[in-house]
């Protein structure tokens, strides 16, 4: 089984992708995580240095190098399905689950931790708002192609086990 959790920036996938793999005794992989381990350097380097551009062509590779992987739980960054063919690439590989979470617990964890997060870390209240509002729209039509979406705040375990496996 191969599971792809999705999701805006903020919405817990590493976090519960890290939970479902090991519910599920599946390796768990974290996109960003492989990427820097790649090219041995923070995905804040890699947007400093490179670009957003030069970042995407380096994450779609990454998200092949992995599908090539056994069995998994992987964590993709928040706008990898928007990008090229990864939504595709990912629905013929395996399971695509979109965590859904609300924008008002999107904001409130991003607004605290966007200086870990290059694409981010300058903007005021205002603006986060404003970019969180922006992105969710022009991301929708991509996250809506997920074949499962959950709402990870009202979801157990179990309940996600149950729908994986039927």
């Amino acid at each position: 089984m191969k599971i792809f959790i999705l999701g805006f920036m903020g919405a817990g996938k590493s976090r519960l992708g890290s939970r479902i793999a090991g519910f599920m005794d599946l390796k768990f992989i974290d996109l960003d995580n492989e990427i820097e381990k790649d090219q041995g350097l923070t995905i804040g380097q890699i947007f400093h240095e490179k670009g957003e551009k030069g970042f995407r062509k380096i994450e779609k590779r990454v998200l092949h190098q992995c599908i090539n992987s056994d069995q998994f739980v992987l964590a993709c960054g928040g706008g990898t399905p928007c990008y090229e063919d990864n939504m595709e690439v990912m629905n013929n590989s395996g399971i695509t689950i979109l965590l859904d979470v609300p924008q008002e617990v999107l904001f409130s964890r991003l607004f605290n931790s966007k200086q870990k997060r290059p694409l981010i870390e300058d903007k005021s209240e205002e603006e986060l708002r404003k970019y969180i509002d922006h992105k969710l729209a022009e991301r929708e039509k991509y996250y809506n192609k997920a074949k499962i979406k959950i709402d990870p705040l009202n979801t157990s375990l179990e309940l996600i086990k149950q729908i994986l496996t039927n």
